[in-house]
């Protein structure tokens, strides 16, 4: 049963309701998920702003379970790949298959075609097969055979990594690390989140079952469009404007970086700080916005200097200490 809420923002579009029913996704999620809610929010974040997101954090921190929970808690067709490395392209967007009966080749969709796709440790496959996913990342649609095939809208990838050092694992290209619209770090939880963790689990809690776990769909297709269509008349100043254009170009100035942050890199910074600034309840966007997204936002989108790394600096403290030191509009 869906909640009356979305069933409300489904028939009317209002986005009121789209917003309510965005909120009690968040609120669905955490039935499952204990103690990451700002990856729960950069999710439905990249909901919003049609994007796709990278989810890095160390094996056993809920990676798969928090993708597996926001698809439980919408109403979208959803599929899931676990990347290895012998997983070769086809296996992600489909081939032609020969059919005897007819002689003619047709088209076997793979499981790129859907709402949500869970991508499944994605660095554990070689850039071969992490390049397949480019198109349909970019364009929404694929190739086989000089012949495009569109994709679902809403169309997302919620792709997971461990951290590149970790044995056996390929690291992202920038080509395509820059087609994620946020990545969020998975922490390890805190004392208190950990006793509740374990707490669930001893009254008998099975992550393999979420619906036992009282996650229900409360969100649709149609919530997302109509929230969707509230974040795009979301105004900005053109203070606000430049003050995201001066971070991105200070990150291309640093001294501890090789590579700064791309004009498509402050275009996302404008979109995932226009729709926090939507899901906080405000139709205009303030400093702050900017602010609590240029992280999960900018974070992938910067190379370090091999000097810089050694002594011990990180794109997250640079992109802090430009925060710091770029002038904020009054």
């Amino acid at each position: 049963m869906m909640d009356p809420t979305t069933d409300n923002a489904a028939h009317t579009g209002d986005p009121a309701a789209a917003r309510a029913s965005l909120e009690a996704l968040r609120a669905e999620i955490a039935k499952a998920v204990v103690g990451q809610d700002p990856a729960v929010t950069g999710l439905v974040v990249a909901l919003l702003c049609r994007g796709h997101v990278l989810l890095e954090g160390v094996p056993g921190v809920a990676k798969t379970l928090l993708v597996r929970a926001l698809a439980a808690a919408l109403e979208l067709d959803t599929k899931r790949v676990q990347f290895t490395p012998d997983l070769m392209p086809s296996d992600v967007t489909g081939s032609l298959v020969y059919d005897a009966r007819t002689a003619e080749f047709s088209f076997q969709p793979g499981p790129v075609f859907t709402n949500l796709l869970l991508a499944d440790e994605i660095n554990r496959t070689p850039p071969k097969t992490q390049s397949s996913l480019l198109e349909a990342m970019e364009e929404r649609q694929v190739t086989v055979d000089g012949t495009p095939r569109a994709l679902p809208d809403p169309f997302l990838v919620a792709a997971t990594q461990n951290p590149v050092e970790y044995e056996g694992t390929y690291p992202l290209p920038e080509a395509q690390l820059d087609r994620f619209l946020l990545k969020l770090t998975l922490p390890l939880p805190s004392r208190e989140d950990e006793i509740d963790v374990l707490t669930r689990h001893a009254g008998g809690f099975d992550p393999r079952d979420l619906r036992a776990a009282g996650v229900r769909p409360v969100a649709s297709a149609a919530d997302l469009e109509a929230a969707r269509l509230a974040v795009a008349r979301t105004s900005i100043s053109p203070e606000v404007t430049a003050y995201v254009v001066d971070i991105c170009r200070a990150t291309r100035e640093s001294p501890s970086l090789t590579l700064g942050v791309s004009p498509r890199g402050a275009t996302a910074l404008l979109a995932t700080a226009r729709a926090w600034a939507w899901l906080t309840g405000r139709d205009y966007v303030i400093p702050d916005d900017v602010k609590a997204l240029a992280l999960p936002t900018l974070r992938h989108r910067v190379q370090l200097r091999p000097e810089a790394e050694m002594e011990g600096v990180t794109t997250d403290s640079v992109i802090n200490a430009i925060l710091a030191h770029v002038p904020v509009p009054r």
